[in-house]
């Protein structure tokens, strides 16, 4: 993808100059040259270190996701676990008493499941869209040699840092979902 990214970098850098030129008077201008110029360089370091610039954005993020998670601590281990008072008011209902319960207790068991569906479609979705970004980061990234075609490329870091982020997202999740579990338990 890389020698796509330089096909489009030299596609977009002569879009940006002929664009932003009123005249061919422009083109003798020494400050329209070299700022043309210094865009191009830069656009070609940005793809040429695309793998490097995804790491240090991903790394960035992933430092985020672990502080947050550092601030979970010991809350991860909390055990979910029925007050007594519960456990024996369930023990002590007949037959007929107890298929409502068990209705409950297949709806939230299929609940539980779902969610735990689309938790793993989500998880397993974002290192997709990681891997993704990662693979074609030379395009996009090209998009700075012109001054007209940057804002695709603004998006793309932009998105590319959101994606990054939804793993601050899933551990949030998971430390209130912790927080909730460990708060109180609920009244007979």
């Amino acid at each position: 993808m890389v020698g796509v990214g330089y096909g489009l970098l030299v596609l977009f850098f002569a879009m940006g100059i002929f664009q932003s030129a009123a005249s061919f008077r422009d083109f003798q201008r020494p400050e329209f040259a070299l700022r043309h110029f210094i865009r191009f360089i830069l656009a070609k370091v940005a793809v040429g270190s695309c793998m490097e610039i995804m790491t240090a954005i991903f790394s960035v993020c992933g430092g985020i996701v672990a502080t947050v998670m550092s601030g979970m601590g010991g809350s991860v281990s909390t055990a979910a676990t029925l007050p007594s008072e519960i456990v024996t008011a369930i023990e002590g209902l007949g037959l007929l008493e107890s298929i409502p319960l068990w209705l409950v207790s297949l709806l939230g068991s299929l609940f539980i499941t779902v969610m735990s569906f689309i938790l793993l479609l989500t998880v397993y979705g974002r290192f997709f869209r990681l891997y993704m970004f990662t693979a074609l980061a030379p395009l996009p990234l090209a998009s700075f040699a012109g001054e007209g075609t940057a804002a695709s490329g603004k998006a793309f870091l932009k998105s590319y840092i959101g994606v990054c982020m939804e793993g601050a997202v899933i551990v949030l999740a998971c430390l209130i979902y912790s927080a909730f579990l460990s708060s109180s338990s609920p009244a007979v």
